[in-house]
C-alpha cells in the first residue's frame, strides 16, 4: 500500500507522459538542446521530411541526431503497472457519449496517437509561416537598406564630380578675367609710357607742334578703346556664366520634378529661413526681405501646389515659380489653372496684408489678387473679381487691369512690387520698391470673399520667373 502511494506521488510529481501523444513514455528520448523528452516514435514521425525541426514545446530547433535515451524516464515508466497502461488504453478505443463529443473533440486526450501528432504537424508548420515571412522581410529590409545606402552614395560622388566640375570652370574663368585685366593694364601702362615719352617731345619741340608727323597723334583715347575691348570680353564671360546658371536650374527643375514629388507647403507655425534669389540678384540686393513701412502687415504667403499650371515650376520652399519647358507632375486637381497662372495658398477676408513679389527676372509678367473662384482659363485682371498690375515686355508699357479694361501707368518696369491690402477701405495698392516705396497703382474692391494673392507670367518660350521675398514683420 505505501509503494502504491508512493507512486502516486511520484505520477503527481512528474510529467510521465509524452506531450504529443500523451500517453506514457514509450522509448522516450531528450532533446540535447532544451532537454525535453518525448517518445522516439511521436518525435520521428514529427520531424519526417525535415533535416531540422522545433521542439513542439519551446521551439527551440534540434535535429534527429540530437536525439538522446532519456533511461531515468524509461526505468520511473516501467514502475508503472502493466494493468494501468492497459486499462487506459481500453479507454481511449471506448466511444464517448454524445454529449462529450462536443467537449472532446478539440480535446488531445480522445485522439489516437497518429491523430495527434498531425494536429501537432500542422500547428508547427502553422507557427513555421510566420517565422520564415519575418525571416524574408527582414532579409528585404537588410537588401533595400544596402541599395539605399549604394544609390546614395552614387549621387554623392555624382554631384561631387558636378562641383567639381563647376568649381573648376570657376578657376577658369576667374584666370581669364585675371589674364585680360593683366593684358589690358600692360596695354594702358604701356600707352601712358608712350604719351610720357611724346608728351617730353613735344615740350623739347613745342614750338613745331603744329608740324608733328601724322603718326605722332592719337585718334581718341587708348586707354578708353582698351577698357571698352575688355568691357566687351568681360560682359561675354559674365553672359555664359548667367546662362550656364539658368540652364543648371531649368535642368534640375525639370528632371528633378518629374522624378520626385513637389516639395510640400512648410507648417505655417515654422519659420523659413531660405532666401530665394539668384547669386546674382544677392550680389545687387542683398537683403530680400521685406524692410518698409509696411513691414508690420506683412504675410508669409506661398504658391499653391494644387492652383498652378502644369508648365510653371515651384521651388524655393514655394516661394518661387518659374517657366519650365515640360510639364511638371503635380498631384490632381480640379482647380488647377489651364494658363501660365498661379495663386497663393492663403486668403484673406479682413484686416491689411502685404507682401513683396521680385519681378526683375521675368519680362512678362502680372502680380494682383483675386477671387477664389476665378476660372481655370479666366486671365487675371480680365474678371470682376480679379485686379493686377501687369508687364508685357514687347511693349514696354506698365498697366493696370480689371474688368478686362486696361489703365496705362506710364511707368518704368519696377523690379520688385509690394502689394497692400486693405480689406477694411476696400483697396489694393501697388508699389515698385527700390530704396522706397512708389505708388503705382491703387483700385477699389467691391466684393466680401477672401482674396487670395495671384501671379500670371507671360510666354512659355522664355525662362521667365517670380520670387515672393520673405517676411520679415517688425
Amino acid at each position: 500500500m505505501a509503494a502504491a502511494v508512493d507512486l502516486g506521488r511520484l505520477q503527481d510529481a512528474l510529467e510521465l507522459r509524452c506531450a504529443c501523444c500523451l500517453q506514457y513514455f514509450r522509448e522516450p528520448v531528450r532533446l540535447r538542446g532544451c532537454g525535453h523528452s518525448f517518445c522516439r516514435p511521436c518525435i520521428v514521425a514529427y520531424c519526417t521530411g525535415r533535416q531540422r525541426a522545433d521542439c513542439p514545446l519551446c521551439r527551440d530547433g534540434f535535429q534527429l541526431k540530437d536525439l538522446q535515451p532519456n533511461r531515468e524516464l524509461a526505468a520511473l515508466v516501467g514502475l508503472i503497472p502493466q494493468e494501468e497502461k492497459e486499462e487506459e488504453l481500453k479507454a481511449q478505443d471506448e466511444p464517448t457519449p454524445s454529449g462529450a463529443v462536443a467537449c472532446n473533440d478539440r480535446s488531445s486526450a480522445g485522439q489516437r496517437p497518429g491523430e495527434k501528432e498531425e494536429e501537432i504537424w500542422d500547428i508547427s508548420k502553422q507557427l513555421e509561416m510566420p517565422a520564415e515571412t519575418i525571416r524574408l522581410l527582414r532579409k528585404e529590409l537588410s537588401e533595400a537598406k544596402e541599395y539605399a545606402s549604394r544609390i546614395k552614395s552614387q549621387i554623392t560622388k555624382d554631384f561631387s564630380c558636378m562641383k567639381e566640375y563647376v568649381e573648376r570652370q570657376e578657376r577658369n574663368t576667374l584666370m581669364f578675367i585675371t589674364q585680360e585685366q593683366k593684358a589690358a593694364e600692360q596695354k594702358i601702362e604701356e600707352t601712358i609710357h608712350q604719351l610720357c615719352v611724346e608728351g617730353n617731345k613735344v615740350t623739347d619741340i613745342s614750338a613745331q607742334t603744329s608740324n608733328l608727323p601724322e603718326r605722332h597723334r592719337y585718334k581718341g583715347s587708348p586707354s578708353t578703346m582698351n577698357k571698352i575691348t575688355l568691357d566687351e570680353k568681360l560682359n561675354v564671360v559674365k553672359s555664359a556664366v548667367e546662362d550656364l546658371k539658368r540652364k543648371l536650374e531649368i535642368l534640375l527643375l525639370e528632371k528633378y520634378a518629374r522624378q520626385f514629388p513637389p516639395v510640400q507647403p512648410p507648417d505655417s507655425h515654422q519659420e523659413t529661413n531660405v532666401c530665394s534669389s539668384s547669386p546674382e540678384s544677392a550680389a545687387k540686393n542683398p537683403e530680400t526681405m521685406i524692410s518698409s513701412q509696411f513691414s508690420q502687415w506683412a504675410d508669409d504667403v506661398t504658391f499653391d501646389l494644387t492652383r498652378v499650371y502644369e508648365r510653371l515650376a515651384i521651388t524655393a520652399q514655394n516661394r518661387k515659380v518659374m517657366v519650365s519647358s515640360y510639364p511638371t507632375r503635380y498631384e490632381p486637381s480640379p482647380n488647377r489653372f489651364c494658363i501660365s497662372q498661379v495663386m497663393c495658398s492663403q486668403s484673406f477676408s479682413t484686416g491689411c496684408h502685404y507682401w513683396e513679389v521680385i519681378t526683375k527676372d521675368s519680362d512678362g509678367w502680372a502680380v494682383g489678387v483675386a477671387h477664389a473662384m476665378i476660372g481655370k482659363r479666366d486671365k487675371l485682371g480680365r474678371t470682376e473679381h480679379s485686379w493686377c498690375i501687369e508687364w508685357l515686355g514687347p511693349k514696354k508699357q506698365l498697366s493696370a487691369w480689371h474688368r478686362d479694361q486696361e489703365t496705362l501707368l506710364h511707368k518704368d518696369k519696377p523690379s520688385k512690387v509690394g502689394v497692400f491690402l486693405e480689406l477694411q477701405k476696400k483697396t489694393v495698392s501697388f508699389y515698385s520698391i527700390t530704396d522706397k516705396e512708389m505708388l503705382l497703382h491703387t483700385f477699389e474692391i467691391n466684393t466680401s470673399n477672401p482674396l487670395y494673392p495671384a501671379f500670371w507670367l507671360y510666354s512659355l518660350e522664355r525662362n521667365g520667373s517670380l520670387t515672393i521675398s520673405h517676411t520679415n514683420r517688425r
